[in-house]
């Protein structure tokens, strides 16, 4: 599995998001919230959805799956002039990104997450950095779609 890398400009978002760790998992419950009110989203850039992730700082420094960290659930907007009840903003950082697509279906992609992690980076020049994680599913995202979802991790140099 090949990455791009990409320099991201910085995204605001509108949304959702939960405190979870990857032991208790909450986000077909974020989702089932968030679905039927992203429609009111006025001021969305398209119709992509965002899976993030904001983890601590250090976080895999030492990682445990019971650590908890933000799941997000939103989409990308122009400005925030217009927030809906019950959702929130998440500014994601400009930098540096390594992109894949995951393919398979979608319960499988923790072997996407385990290959970035376990393999790719200790093999590559950078590092994790402590900005969003997300995965974006665009207008054609279908759960098992092979190559629906777009995976971006945020990197610095190991200098």
């Amino acid at each position: 599995m090949d990455a791009r890398i990409e320099i991201l400009t910085e995204k605001k978002l509108i949304g959702k998001h939960i405190t979870m760790s990857f032991v208790e998992n909450k986000t077909f419950q974020l989702w089932s919230s968030f679905m039927p009110e992203r429609k009111e989203i006025k001021n969305s850039i398209d119709s992509n959805l965002y899976s993030l992730e904001v983890f601590p700082i250090g976080y895999f420094d030492h990682f445990d799956a019971k650590k908890t960290f933000e799941k997000w659930a939103a989409m990308e907007v122009s400005d925030y002039n217009e927030i809906p009840a019950d959702m929130e903003t998440l500014i994601i950082p400009g930098g540096l990104y390594a992109v894949f697509v995951h393919k398979g279906p979608a319960t499988e992609g923790d072997k996407t997450y385990r290959f970035i992690y376990t393999e790719w980076l200790p093999a590559s020049e950078f590092k994790v950095d402590d900005r969003p994680h997300f995965a974006v599913m665009s207008e054609n995202y279908q759960r098992d779609n092979p190559n629906s979802e777009e995976i971006w991790i945020p990197i610095k140099n190991k200098v």
